[in-house]
């Protein structure tokens, strides 16, 4: 199929683009990789009367890390750039590895961090990357600029705290050392995750033998990106061996509450899960090390 007709335009600057945004008769919708917005036009699942595109903005394309450590992305960063950048893959390489899931090289080429965020597929990596490693939005308005925090930012199945007549400029990432790991599960290489988790483990002050915190978060098991602070809580404190880990499996069984849907069933979710949980944190405490 083809989209149906809608005019196109590529401002220079943040405040003509939330002009163009402010346009509710032709119902504008931002472009900047168009991985997912092109083809929903293509099949006519979205039919905007304008696009927006946002890449020809000074500055929306650039990383950098400021005085504080934290590493600014830009919301026309694609996210091939994003994985292979030097200080992203030394700070942040839980997000590389996360990017590097996602579909394909070409998709990888053309797709940015911050659309993927804003669609927010509940089975796509990035959210559930943003969510573990405790990211902030930085979103530009007719009222100015606010930043939002990664638990408030993903509302729904692709829905975000981003209004339509808002426009997320930036997603910003603290530091964030000890081990990490993510793991996922795709019926085949390039798919969205049947089910998928994204662990952070540090050891505790002068003690490198003990978890002393512990970030797990689930993609594919709701229609949002899922923290379970009871798994959390079960890897705390402890040497995150055979005991630990089947305490926090026993958690993740008991709190994750997936669906089922024609990929996959509830149960088989959740038992996958649980299996991934295990991997991914003996992989994050080896890290540690």
């Amino acid at each position: 199929m083809k989209p149906t007709p809608f005019d196109y335009s590529a401002p220079r600057t943040v405040p003509e683009a939330l002009a163009l945004l402010a346009d509710e008769d032709r119902d504008p919708k931002v472009v900047a990789g168009g991985q997912s917005l092109i083809p929903m036009l293509s099949m006519r699942l979205a039919r905007p009367g304008l696009l927006v595109d946002i890449t020809r903005i000074p500055g929306l394309d650039r990383i950098t890390v400021d005085a504080s450590g934290a590493l600014h992305i830009g919301a026309a960063v694609r996210q091939a750039r994003a994985a292979a950048d030097p200080g992203v893959r030394a700070g942040w390489p839980l997000l590389a590895a996360a990017i590097g899931h996602i579909g394909h090289p070409q998709i990888r080429a053309r797709g940015t961090v911050c659309g993927s965020l804003v669609h927010h597929d509940p089975a796509a990596e990035l959210p559930t990357a943003a969510l573990v490693l405790d990211a902030r939005f930085v979103i530009a308005g007719p009222s100015g600029t606010r930043t939002v925090a990664a638990e408030d930012f993903f509302v729904a199945t692709f829905q975000t705290a981003v209004a339509p007549d808002e426009l997320l400029t930036e997603v910003v990432l603290p530091p964030r050392p000890g081990g990490w790991a993510f793991e996922e599960l795709a019926r085949r290489h390039g798919d969205f995750a049947t089910i998928g988790v994204a662990v952070l483990l540090t050891a505790a002050d002068g003690d490198a033998g003990t978890v002393g915190s512990a970030r797990v978060v689930f993609c594919g098991a709701g229609s949002v990106p899922v923290r379970l602070p009871a798994v959390e809580q079960a890897l705390t404190g402890t040497d995150a061996g055979p005991a630990a880990l089947a305490a926090a499996r026993d958690a993740a069984l008991a709190h994750l509450a997936p669906s089922d849907d024609v990929h996959a069933t509830a149960v088989y979710r959740r038992e996958a899960a649980a299996h991934l949980l295990v991997r991914a944190c003996t992989t994050a405490w080896e890290r540690t090390r």
